[in-house]
């Protein structure tokens, strides 16, 4: 059985995205989807990288509901960096 949910996602762009959702009491992935697997170099030992292999109680596929449209350019933030209150953009005030 499959437990959809809805997911906000922001690459490659803005997107409403339909997912399925790990078993919360799955035995073998304690709800997180999938088995971490470290491995490391041959010769040495260190440690090089980690292998995810998926959980067979949840399915990876997703599908774009609707992508999200973008800010317009006269809403987007356009922070200078300075104080506004302060003398040349520094305030002399304590923080508190």
């Amino acid at each position: 059985m499959m437990r959809l949910r809805i997911q906000c996602t922001a690459l490659p762009r803005n997107a409403l995205i339909l997912t399925d959702t790990p078993r919360p009491d799955c035995r073998y992935c304690d709800g997180v989807g999938g088995i971490p697997h470290d491995y490391g170099n041959h010769y040495d030992g260190e440690y090089e990288g980690t292998d995810w292999e998926p959980c067979p109680c949840w399915t990876e596929w997703r599908i774009v509901l609707m992508s999200l449209p973008r800010r317009p350019r006269w809403l987007r933030r356009r922070d200078t960096g300075r104080d506004p209150w302060g003398p040349g953009g520094y305030s002399d005030e304590p923080p508190f």
